[in-house]
């Protein structure tokens, strides 16, 4: 299935206004409305497209999530893999995790040093050395994150979810009414933010470590 840029389904460009998309969503409803074309079998295909485009574009910080998101321009004469989409998905909400709390952590100096000797404590004592130990640090980032997570950034993560599910919805990775399918990739794509984020507490504690 060829890569779906909501943008091309409503024929409009990426630096359009909130207003147009309106209206050029409108048009389109108008003009591929089953209703007005009953002798057409793609008619109803071609409405559940528009409308799930101008779900996500219609709406300003759904676009802006959509943006962050979309990762190229859409190819249409060739099938795309749903396992490289939905890998390709992956990585960019990693990414946005870790960017997240390590912009987080920069601004909280003090905490990140006081992190870094507790980790060290639990290293020497379990190897018998100072070392920067990825499976420790990453565990106490996971003991600690929900101290540096705010109502902001949890509403956030949750409308960066929604909108990367309905991109994996309309690349056929899972079908719409696939109810287990739908809860299990959400799982999953939220399970790759949350290691972005531990990530992102790590690389703010390398950035200050030193070895003792």
């Amino acid at each position: 299935m060829p890569r779906v840029d909501y943008y091309r389904v409503l024929g409009v460009s990426r630096d359009i206004t909130d207003d147009d998309i309106k209206k050029a969503y409108r048009k389109l409803v108008f003009q591929h409305h089953p209703d007005r074309n009953p002798n057409s079998s793609k008619a109803e295909e071609k409405i559940r497209e528009i409308n799930s485009a101008y779900e996500v574009l219609g709406d300003p910080e759904s676009r802006r999530t959509y943006d962050r998101l979309h990762w190229g321009e859409e190819t249409r004469n060739e099938a795309v893999d749903p396992s490289f989409i939905l890998d390709e998905m992956e990585k960019k909400l990693f990414d946005e995790g870790r960017k997240e709390v390590f912009a987080v952590l920069m601004k909280m100096l003090s905490r990140v040093k006081s992190e870094l000797e507790i980790v060290r404590e639990r290293t020497v004592a379990q190897q018998g050395y100072d070392s920067f130990k990825v499976s420790i640090v990453e565990a106490r980032a996971a003991e600690v994150m929900d101290e540096f997570l705010t109502p902001d950034m949890e509403k956030r993560k949750q409308r960066l979810l929604e909108v990367a599910l309905q991109m994996m919805v309309s690349q056929a990775v899972v079908a719409r009414g696939d109810e287990g399918g739908l809860r299990a990739l959400r799982g999953r794509l939220e399970d790759v933010f949350r290691k972005g984020r531990i990530n992102g507490f790590a690389m703010a504690l390398e950035l200050l470590y030193e070895r003792r």
